[in-house]
């Protein structure tokens, strides 16, 4: 019998290619590990297509939801107090989230407005602060229009009843901050 040894590239090559498998193996395996126990989520709050991070000050759930992309909440969080006020500020959550660009390659960002009083009180009135919001995809005026600088109106100042949603989408090469500035209560 004779043995034949391989060159000593050969040998290298493979230890390389076997090392190289082990570090990608490991690497998903990291990424599995970090994308279930929540610690992968990015500051979007999304991450993958099997579930969706959802985070508040202090509490973080997962939820699953296929095919979907989460809205980020803006971050006024606090809670309504209820003494003596049927509703406030707090009861308008404001979402956005990127959303497939336009053809042109510009990001593209969905928006939802949603009324989540308590108490069952339509709000209306409802203004933004937006900064110089713009959008390169026109939004229909009567659902967002910016009044001037840092003052958006939603909803053409009409009521969004209690559980309402309003959506829409703009184009923009980045996210705007959206926060409720005012509201009446009805």
């Amino acid at each position: 019998m004779t043995f034949s040894s391989p060159s000593i590239t050969t040998v290298v090559s493979r230890i390389i290619g076997v090392v190289l498998v082990m570090i990608l193996l490991l690497a998903m395996l990291l990424s599995t590990f970090s994308f279930s126990s929540g610690l992968a989520k990015d500051e979007g709050g999304f991450m993958g297509s099997s579930h969706v991070f959802l985070h508040e000050e202090g509490k973080n759930y997962i939820v699953p939801a296929p095919h979907r992309k989460l809205l980020v909440r803006s971050k006024a969080t606090e809670e309504p107090n209820r003494i003596g006020e049927k509703c406030t500020g707090a009861d308008i959550v404001v979402s956005q989230g990127p959303t497939a660009p336009l053809s042109s390659g510009i990001p593209t960002y969905t928006v939802q407005i949603m009324n989540m009083c308590s108490t069952g009180c339509d709000i209306s009135g409802i203004h933004l602060n937006c900064g110089w919001f713009s959008s390169a995809r026109l939004i229909d005026p009567k659902i967002f229009k910016r009044l001037r600088y840092n003052d958006c109106l939603v909803n053409d100042g009409k009521p969004l009843e209690t559980g309402g949603t309003l959506t829409f989408q703009y184009a923009n090469t980045f996210s705007y901050p959206l926060a409720v500035s005012s509201i009446v209560c009805h």
